[in-house]
């Protein structure tokens, strides 16, 4: 990544924000921007991530990340918020964003949404994939199976394995860190809370 929009007008979150990508992407610039219309015009100059709080001085929630979209449509979208408002949280999945972190996230979820990101996937909750696909199919979704990018899986066979994340990332052509975002997203979408229960559950449910 060598390039990362981040808009919120709490100025201590991006500031901590702007840290966890300086530390995995020392090389890339980073923007910080207080205000919607100061956000949407680093957007038009379409950064490699675009990290945004939902509410934003000089804009409508949802439509505001609408806007950044159609501003930067190849860039990815991390949302920040603390909104659990249903209604909310599924237009935000229409809009087709890369993900979406609890504002009250530590610094390594942060991170690992951010990897998961840069590497063309999504982060998103379990709780907003059961909304979608609850809506979707008109009953109770089954936990699992929609929860997992394609690459996730592949990390967690080789997990059940026995691999390291070094042997991995050899064999997927990724890069360590990558293999770690990728582990910690699978283990959060499977509400496991480490690697071995992670497995289980995927095995579980036939994943792996």
């Amino acid at each position: 990544m060598q390039s990362c929009l981040i808009a919120d007008d709490h100025a201590m979150l991006r500031d901590a924000i702007a840290g966890t990508v300086a530390l995995g992407w020392p090389d890339a610039e980073i923007v910080q921007c207080g205000d919607f219309p100061s956000a949407w015009a680093a957007a038009v100059a379409r950064p490699d991530l675009i990290i945004s709080d939902l509410i934003m001085p000089g804009s409508a929630p949802v439509p505001g990340i609408a806007a950044l979209r159609a501003a930067a449509p190849a860039s990815p979208i991390l949302v920040v918020t603390g909104s659990e408002d249903d209604a909310t949280l599924l237009a935000l999945f229409d809009l087709g964003v890369a993900g979406l972190a609890p504002k009250t996230s530590k610094a390594a979820l942060i991170d690992a949404a951010i990897r998961v990101i840069v590497a063309g996937g999504r982060y998103l909750p379990p709780r907003l994939l059961d909304l979608a696909a609850a809506r979707g199919q008109g009953t109770a979704p089954r936990a699992a199976p929609a929860r997992l990018t394609a690459r996730q899986v592949d990390v967690l066979r080789l997990i059940a394995a026995g691999q390291s994340n070094k042997e991995i990332a050899r064999d997927l052509d990724l890069s360590p860190a990558t293999v770690k975002a990728h582990t910690a997203a699978a283990i959060a979408a499977l509400g496991a809370s480490n690697r071995a229960e992670a497995v289980f559950r995927a095995r579980e449910a036939a994943l792996i």
